[in-house]
């Protein structure tokens, strides 16, 4: 892999690792569909603001619209509304931990039905950084029996979504710039999203008047979404999709170190022995992927 794609992997765990923090604040004004449907708005200003100041081409007539409204739905919306939701019911370090079994169903989602090569040093190096997310944050046997069903179940919900939508994405992706495809995304989103919450919750743009809520909002939006899509499927489309979910990886662990670096909360010896597992086994699993992913093609 090269040196780029590992730069924009850390860079959206870092943007990507206050999400959780940011759902939760936002949870008691708005339902998991509002939440989504804000998030989605303000990435979709976000991304639009970007490609006309790069002048990038929406390109409308060349999007393939009823797959992207398909792919939005599965990896954008979907999972978006299950992860609110089930914060409603899991502490946000809980939801970070399922979060990181994307990668390995993305594995497994890709060989079983997208023809993905996977080699046995790849399926090490994703569960050698599984081990490191459960070090990091602590998780026993005791504390998973005593997780909310529902909440647990809507969390795998919502990783499965994000294997399935990231292969799919990558399909998408030919021909398109990644400028288009988040854009693409980010509007279907956001319509999608915005039918659910109309039709289920309501959205109200009073709570947006608190600093706190404002700021959670362009958190998740602005950056969380537009410029982490931006990010995602660069890596997407020049890595792979299994490579790109990587992120969940670090993200637990570049929230630990926002609360270092904002809230000046102390660095446990879980946070560095974690860490080492982690980039361990990103690295074991993309490297020996690129290598099985280059003999496949020779063959």
């Amino acid at each position: 892999m090269a040196r780029p794609l590992y730069f924009a992997l850390i860079l959206l765990s870092l943007i990507w690792g206050g999400s959780f923090f940011f759902i939760k604040i936002l949870l008691p004004d708005y339902g998991p569909w509002a939440i989504a449907f804000l998030r989605s708005a303000f990435g979709l200003a976000t991304i639009s603001a970007v490609m006309l100041i790069l002048r990038k081409p929406f390109g409308f007539r060349s999007i393939p619209w009823l797959p992207m409204a398909v792919m939005a739905l599965v990896n954008t919306a979907i999972p978006w509304a299950f992860i609110g939701f089930s914060e409603t019911r899991l502490t946000s370090g809980m939801a970070s931990v399922l979060n990181a079994t994307t990668p390995l169903w993305t594995l497994a989602v890709g060989v079983l039905f997208f023809r993905a090569a996977a080699g046995r040093r790849q399926w090490l190096g994703m569960g050698i950084a599984f081990i490191g997310i459960i070090i990091l944050l602590g998780v026993s046997p005791s504390s998973i029996i005593s997780v909310d069903g529902i909440g647990f179940a809507c969390m795998l919900a919502a990783t499965l979504c994000y294997a399935v939508g990231s292969h799919l994405s990558k399909k998408l992706s030919e021909g398109l710039s990644m400028y288009q495809v988040t854009f693409g995304t980010l509007l279907c989103a956001m319509l999608g999203s915005g039918v659910m919450a109309a039709a289920t919750e309501g959205v109200s743009l009073a709570p947006l008047a608190s600093p706190a809520t404002l700021g959670a909002v362009i958190g998740l939006g602005v950056f969380g979404s537009g410029f982490a899509y931006i990010l995602f499927y660069f890596m997407v489309q020049k890595g792979s999709p299994q490579f790109a979910t990587t992120v969940t990886y670090l993200v637990p662990a570049s929230a630990i170190i926002w609360g270092f670096t904002l809230l000046h909360e102390p660095i446990s010896w879980r946070l560095v022995a974690g860490l080492v597992f982690i980039l361990g086994g990103v690295y074991l699993a993309n490297k020996s992927g690129a290598r099985t992913a280059r003999l496949s093609k020779a063959a």
